[in-house]
């Protein structure tokens, strides 16, 4: 029944978007360009991000405006991300590339000649990319340091060789979409009384084919692009009493707003190897608390997209996180408020060189209903 499935979605993401293959073999931009997710006028629409960062293309009335000259063919613009990343691999992103380049070759990105479809990144609210991903997973403890927060040189150059010699198999788990994803400005909102929040920046890994036991060595055929994200955790842990088995996930990880990304989507073309490239690292109130690169991973990405799928089939616009470096909370990194955990008015800037940056202000829930049975998750101890 899967492949059957597999097979009806390939062929309908195949036939949703047609292209001139004479032409579109030899076709490529003449800059690159990052894919998201904005409100225009309160309207969620999918556009380009071009220039530096600088200006949000509307990507259906950019499409909309292409087709109005005689030799350009009609195609069907997705309407929302998803829908963009299911047809990118399938056509879509050489009519892309005719937007991008007919916008340049023609000058219309900026002066007198600037499109009505064009605006400032400024202008327009920066939403999460994808408006949601089918499930997220997450790699816990995949680089050394964090393995080890807060050891000194020869507790970390051990645990090193002791985790090189017998690395074992990715450890994952899923966090929940909507209503934990938000987008870059959005607030992190602590939970009522829950107050051992840290914090975690990783790279997110944008799936754009489906697949069930990709191998390593195929790993990035199936892969959309890339953008920044965090994994925010509630380390207060669950009540005593009743079941107890060991970390609750759900509450570690499974809170609104716990899932920050964007603030846009590097489709993989125009970013490279980020086993070679990746460089993370998170600001707290003008505090540097993490910074890392792909080095640091214990097990490498193509690894982790070999094991993901060896569980679950993966779809596009599926997510998977890469996992943090150290400098959590854990590592009692010093900050102006002299706490190991989230302080209600910090700013966050998370970000990855070549993707972008997530700006977030933590606030904390100011009250709860009152007419609670004392069932609900308490305050942390």
């Amino acid at each position: 029944m899967i492949r059957k499935f597999l097979f009806t979605l390939t062929l309908v993401a195949t036939m949703a978007v047609f292209v001139n293959p004479i032409s579109a073999q030899d076709l490529e931009p003449v800059m690159p360009f990052k894919v998201g997710t904005f409100a225009i006028n309160n309207i969620p629409t999918v556009g380009l991000v071009v220039q530096n960062d600088e200006l949000i293309v509307d990507l259906a009335a950019a499409n909309r405006a292409l087709e109005l000259m005689p030799q350009y063919s009609g195609i069907s613009m997705p309407e929302d991300m998803l829908g963009l990343i299911a047809q990118y691999e399938y056509g879509l992103k050489y009519r892309i590339y005719e937007i991008v380049n007919w916008l340049v070759d023609d000058n219309l990105l900026s002066g007198n000649a600037q499109r009505n479809f064009v605006h400032p990144v400024e202008s327009v609210d920066i939403m999460a990319p994808i408006q949601y991903p089918s499930k997220l997973m997450n790699a816990a403890v995949n680089f050394y340091t964090h393995a080890c927060e807060g050891c000194n040189d020869d507790e970390q150059a051990a645990m090193n060789r002791e985790r090189q010699v017998n690395r074992g198999v990715p450890y994952l788990f899923l966090k929940p979409t909507r209503g934990a994803i938000i987008g870059d400005g959005d607030d992190i909102i602590m939970p009522y009384g829950r107050d051992r929040i840290e914090w975690e920046v990783e790279m997110a890994i944008v799936f754009g084919r489906s697949g069930k036991y990709i191998s390593a060595s195929r790993a990035y055929d199936y892969v959309f692009g890339y953008m920044v994200a965090m994994d925010i955790s509630d380390r207060g842990g669950r009540p005593r009493g009743g079941f107890d088995g060991g970390t609750d996930w759900f509450v570690s990880k499974g809170h609104d707003t716990f899932a920050p990304h964007g603030p846009w989507i590097v489709p993989k073309e125009f970013y490279g190897d980020p086993m070679e490239r990746l460089h993370q690292t998170l600001v707290i109130d003008g505090v540097t608390v993490q910074e890392a690169r792909a080095g640091d991973m214990i097990h490498n990405i193509p690894e982790l997209i070999e094991y993901a799928s060896s569980l679950i089939t993966i779809f596009p616009g599926d997510v998977l996180q890469s996992g943090t470096s150290g400098g959590t909370g854990a590592g009692r990194v010093e900050r102006a408020s002299g706490s190991g955990y989230l302080v209600d008015g910090e700013t966050i800037r998370a970000s990855i060189e070549g993707i972008g940056t997530l700006h977030h202000t933590v606030r904390m829930e100011q009250s709860i209903p009152d007419d609670l049975s004392g069932s609900q998750l308490p305050a942390t101890r």
